[in-house]
């Protein structure tokens, strides 16, 4: 019995050695190659220093407003843009961009909120029940449709901007909350991409079961083919939210009237007050501004990014 015991433990070893020869084989193979096997996850230094520049690429920007929005403004200028200064003022800059021309940022960041409720809300609802009907729902003229969307999505926005502002200046809604909000519940994009969604994430046979047991296509839509939009739903929603929190050029034309103005606009307008006769440069406030401004929609990807993945990976797998 000992022997056997000690064979088995002798046999083991010699597995574990050939085991390890051969993944050490496979390695250098790999490793001349630039590539790591699937079979065999191997970490790739050429892949490893593309991610880590991409990293930095993207965190470089953020690392700056970090920085430089615990510097006051005298700082600001005599300072390195990656060092900290003399005072740590974050909270202090915190405090006078909330207060500054009396509170009008909170004022602006109220705005923008609207504009990104109402309008990408809005943009969302609309892209999901017109690309819903457009995958599910078989009607004359439904190719027509598919052309103008695609059209729609091939031309940019700001080529629109002058005829949208013509149209609201005859109309008389320029420099209101309207002249944001409206242009904003159209997301050829956003239509597009729920069309597609749709057609692939909703079973025509399910929907087919729900009408056979007698639901309605408004009950249909809202408790058996909704839910199976969430992914889709998501990824739009983020894309809606992100160009409408991010518009410049449309409120530029628009909007006359700061009260309306969004945090875009807002922060320009402080950011050019340097260069007016007798203003006051306050790049400090500008910075920490900006930074208030991108917390919101960190939060939101950060909240969202597990529907986004799983809409970004619906249809990969083989069924």
């Amino acid at each position: 019995m000992r022997g056997v015991e000690r064979q088995s433990r002798i046999n083991e070893k010699n597995r574990a050695r050939r085991t390890s020869q051969d993944e050490r084989a496979e390695r250098r193979r790999a490793s001349k190659s630039g590539f790591s096997n699937p079979a065999n996850p191997r970490r790739s230094m050429l892949l490893t220093l593309i991610c880590g520049l991409f990293v930095i690429y993207c965190l470089f920007p953020f690392l700056y407003l970090l920085v430089n929005s615990t510097k006051t403004q005298g700082d600001f200028t005599s300072t390195f843009g990656l060092g900290f200064g003399d005072e740590f003022a974050l909270w202090d800059n915190l405090k006078t961009v909330f207060t500054y021309q009396d509170g009008i940022f909170g004022r602006w960041l109220i705005n923008t909120l609207l504009y990104v409720v109402v309008g990408a809300g809005g943009a969302t609802l609309l892209a999901i029940m017109g690309g819903y009907a457009l995958a599910k729902f078989r009607f004359p003229g439904r190719k027509a449709v598919f052309v103008v969307v695609i059209g729609a999505i091939s031309v940019p926005g700001i080529a629109l901007a002058v005829p949208q502002f013509l149209l609201f200046a005859k109309l008389g809604l320029t420099n209101t909350p309207w002249a944001m909000i409206i242009p904003s519940l159209i997301s050829p994009f956003g239509l597009y991409l729920m069309w597609i969604f749709s057609d692939q994430a909703v079973p025509t046979e399910l929907l087919e079961a729900a009408r056979v047991d007698g639901a309605g296509e408004f009950r249909t839509f809202w408790q058996v083919s909704l839910p199976l939009l969430a992914p889709g739903i998501v990824t739009t929603s983020l894309f809606t939210i992100v160009a409408t929190w991010n518009n410049y050029f449309l409120p530029l034309i628009m909007l006359k009237d700061s009260n309306w103005y969004p945090l875009t606009i807002g922060l320009n307008q402080w950011k050019d007050q340097a260069s007016t006769a007798g203003g006051q440069a306050i790049q400090n406030l500008v910075v920490t501004g900006s930074l208030v401004t991108i917390i919101p929609l960190v939060i939101a990807f950060l909240l969202l990014q597990r529907y986004w993945q799983s809409g970004l990976a619906a249809g990969a797998v083989k069924e």
